[in-house]
Order: C-alpha cells, then sequence, then structure tokens
C-alpha cells in the first residue's frame, strides 16, 4: 500500500455541516439540489445524507489559508441556501432529528454501506470536523498515530457538541463519537508498529470482503495513503469559524510535533489498547470533566490540566507553523466551556428546548464564534 508524497506539515481542513429550516429548526433534505448549483465549487462536497454538505480547504501551509478557503465555501453554500430559507449551522449531531426520516446520497457506495449495517447504518445522522496533517516520510506515519492517540482524546473531549440524540439528553458530551463506532471499521484505531502489518491488516479485509478499499477504514485517526497525510477525525463537528480553527490549529501542532521529536531521534509516547478505548469512552461520556489516562504507566489527569499544559508546550511550534494565535483559541474554549456544555445551559435556560439550542447553532454560525448560553432567548417556548 503506496503512501502518496507529501510535504511535512501541510494541512487541509473538512466540515461537515447541516441544512438546517429557518421556519421549523428541522433538518432539510436539500443537499442534492445545492450540490447541482456548486458543481463547479471546488471546495464543497456531497455526503451520505441529504441533509449535509461539506466545506472543505486546499492544501496548505497554514490554518490561515484553510480558513480562507473555508470561509469562500461556505459562502457559496449560503447563496444557494439562504433563497431557500435554509440556514447552514453544525454540531456533531441534530439536537432533535429523528434518524430514520433522513435520505441517503444516492451513490452505489453509501446504499451498499446502509445495506449492509442496517439499523446501526441508519442512524449515522453524525457531523464532524477532520484535519489531514502532511507527513514526508511513510515510516513516521504509524509513530505518530500512536502518539496522536496519547492525547486525540481531549481533542474529542474539547470538540464534543452532541449531547442530545433525537430529542434525547443522552448525558454523553458526544454522542455522535459512540454512534459511529458501531459501524465495523470504525472507531479507536488499530495500533501497528510497521507498515508491512498495517499492509496485512487491509489485504485481510479485502480479501474477507469487508472492505474494497482502506478510506472504507473509517478510524478516529488513521493514514490516508492517497493524500500523504495523517487524518484526525476524533472531532465532533465544530459550531463556529473560531473554535474550528482553534481546534484545527492544536492537531496541526501536535502532528508537527510528534514530527519534529522522531526527526530528533527520540522516542514517541504510547499507550496500550485498553487505554485508548478507556479514554474513548470517558472523553465521549464526560468531556471536559473527564479524567483520562496519560501514559502506558496509567497515570490520570483531569483533561483541563492537560490540555493547558498541552497549549503551553505547543506554543514554540504554533510559532513556526504560524498559528499561534489560533491555537490560544482553545484557552477561550475553556473559559467559555465546549459547545456540548453551551448546548446543555441553552436549553436549561429554555424550559428544556431543543429547539434552543438549534437557534443557538444558527447563531455561532452566523456569529464566527462561541456565544455565552445566555444570547439565545428563542421565541419559541416550552420543551420540544
Amino acid at each position: 500500500m503506496d503512501f502518496a508524497k507529501s510535504e511535512q506539515s501541510t494541512v487541509g481542513i473538512e466540515w461537515e455541516l447541516q441544512l438546517i429550516d429557518q421556519d421549523s429548526n428541522d433538518l432539510r433534505q436539500a443537499a442534492a439540489y445545492v450540490m447541482e448549483q456548486l458543481k463547479d465549487q471546488k471546495f464543497i462536497q456531497a455526503e451520505m445524507l441529504l441533509n449535509t454538505v461539506e466545506v472543505t480547504s486546499g492544501v496548505h501551509h497554514t490554518i490561515a489559508g484553510c480558513i480562507e478557503d473555508i470561509r469562500v465555501g461556505a459562502e457559496a453554500v449560503r447563496e444557494v441556501t439562504d433563497p431557500l430559507r435554509i440556514d447552514i449551522a453544525s454540531a456533531g449531531s441534530h439536537p432533535f432529528a429523528n434518524p430514520a426520516y433522513q435520505r441517503v446520497t444516492d451513490s452505489d457506495r453509501y446504499a451498499e454501506l446502509v445495506n449492509r449495517t442496517q439499523y446501526w447504518g441508519r442512524q449515522m445522522l453524525l457531523f464532524g470536523t477532520h484535519v489531514h496533517v502532511g507527513i514526508d516520510r511513510r515510516e513516521k506515519v504509524l509513530p505518530i498515530i500512536r502518539a496522536m492517540l496519547t492525547r486525540g482524546f481531549h481533542i474529542q473531549a474539547l470538540s464534543s457538541s452532541s449531547p442530545y440524540w433525537a430529542g434525547e439528553h443522552t448525558q454523553y458530551a458526544s454522542n455522535r463519537a459512540m454512534v459511529f463506532q458501531q459501524l465495523p471499521t470504525s472507531g479507536t484505531p488499530r495500533q501497528f508498529e510497521q507498515w508491512h502489518e498495517l499492509e496485512q491488516y487491509t489485504s485481510d479485509l479485502k480479501k474477507t470482503g469487508v472492505i474494497e478499499h482502506f478510506n472504507e477504514v473509517r478510524w478516529d485517526i488513521r493514514p490516508s495513503p492517497g493524500w500523504g497525510t495523517i487524518e484526525t477525525r476524533v472531532c465532533d463537528a465544530n459550531t463556529n469559524i473560531y473554535e474550528l480553527q482553534a481546534i484545527a490549529a492544536l492537531i496541526h501542532c501536535m502532528v508537527d510535533h510528534f514530527s519534529t521529536e522522531w526527526d530528533e531521534g527520540r522516542e514517541l509516547p504510547w499507550i496500550p489498547d485498553w487505554y485508548v478505548a478507556e479514554n474513548k469512552w470517558r472523553a465521549s461520556r464526560y468531556g471536559m470533566d473527564a479524567i483520562l489516562i496519560v501514559d502506558r504507566d496509567g497515570n490520570e489527569e483531569h483533561v483541563l490540566d492537560t490540555v493547558k499544559r498541552m497549549v503551553r508546550r505547543l506554543e514554540p511550534t504554533a510559532e513556526k507553523l504560524g498559528c499561534l494565535e489560533e491555537l490560544t483559541g482553545i484557552n477561550d474554549i475553556l473559559e467559555i466551556g465546549a459547545a456540548y456544555q453551551r448546548f446543555i445551559e441553552v436549553a436549561k435556560r429554555n424550559d428544556g428546548s431543543l429547539d434552543a439550542v438549534v437557534e443557538h447553532m444558527r447563531s455561532e454560525m452566523k456569529a464566527d464564534k462561541p456565544l455565552p448560553s445566555a444570547f439565545t432567548s428563542p421565541e419559541r417556548q416550552g420543551p420540544r
């Protein structure tokens, strides 16, 4: 399995957006029309469900370059959706949309996925942020992925934005993470030490009909051989551009930091599979209140303390990569609270209304920044 040649620490972002009806706050199945109008727009992609469009960036050296592409793509979508009374917004899930009512994009690939996975395939009403970082040598890929797994679920906690599912408060910060791992090749990555082990794994899956191509392995952090990148997919979709660029900068800096450590001959950190799985569950359940395992000796630390230290340690890397301002946005997330925390508070302030949560999602998208929970006071009253 070849790994494409890529310049070290180039970066790209993919952001899945919801199409939300301005009158009902429910999802609209309008992606086919939107995509037809934007078929010549290079920063817009179709996704599995017709309630979703994905805005992407090109390949850049800086997060700022990626964000400029994202802004262009989002504005192009708005030009099509505004006349339809559709807003774009995002989060890891829609608070009250019924998964059973969502339509799948007309594609053999997606039809086969739903046919094979049945009930769980029909539950994939999920939205994520994916960040690609270029790796210049294939032999770095697996050690860096193992190192990223020591802090990957700190990133998940920061980005968690899916506490509600089909109208229910799940008591999870990221219910998206729990649902998505029900697909047979999704969830926490297999940890391999040598590239030939990954090749054998892929060959075995193809031989037994599990996958046809490696891109069907949808791990939280995975190699992307066709692009020559490590793709971090652990994040719930961010609700606004400010948090999108902060999370992307954190991932960009982490991958570059571990790459530099490898180049300079230092051993990269790793933790056993059972700690990885436990951290994913804790981050999904407790989000920013989680106590996560931080090393292979089983030492634990509150996620807030670890993240604060990570940001300080990565500041020189951020200076080098030109994303120090974006990285310091992580401190603002710690101050105002992650998206799932804001959503829960909005619902409490509005008698349990999930309409209020969707209104807040829409407001944050328009403001391009996280908003205090007191900001949203919609006309609609009472719980949905």
